[in-house]
């Protein structure tokens, strides 16, 4: 069981954020625990390469998820890992989906 590498801040440069998903015209999008700056990996794993690192108050879209490694975070320990964007995958054990199973389809 891994503990995802993310910064953790006992303030949130961007201000105050709402947990939870949030509806937009667009795409839905889910809150990143307001107090982490999220590493996103190219893979569903901490031993994948680090792509970027997102922002405090990030908000991400899920498109789909897939099971990787075990990862424990503020929401909980899970193998579900999100893709944010084509290569980019962050662990669901930061991001608040209010479930703890799937919230969009399997990755093919």
């Amino acid at each position: 069981m891994a503990v995802e590498e993310v910064e953790s801040g006992v303030g949130n440069a961007v201000g105050d954020v709402v947990e939870g998903a949030v509806e937009t015209m667009a795409a839905k999008r889910y809150a990143v625990h307001p107090d982490y700056r999220l590493n996103v990996r190219s893979g569903p794993g901490t031993n994948y390469q680090l792509v970027k690192v997102l922002q405090y108050g990030a908000r991400v879209p899920i498109n789909c998820q897939t099971p990787g490694e075990w990862v424990t975070g503020p929401y909980g320990t899970t193998n579900l890992w999100d893709n944010i964007a084509n290569g980019q995958f962050v662990s669901d054990a930061y991001v608040y989906t209010g479930s703890s199973g799937y919230v969009a389809e399997r990755c093919a």
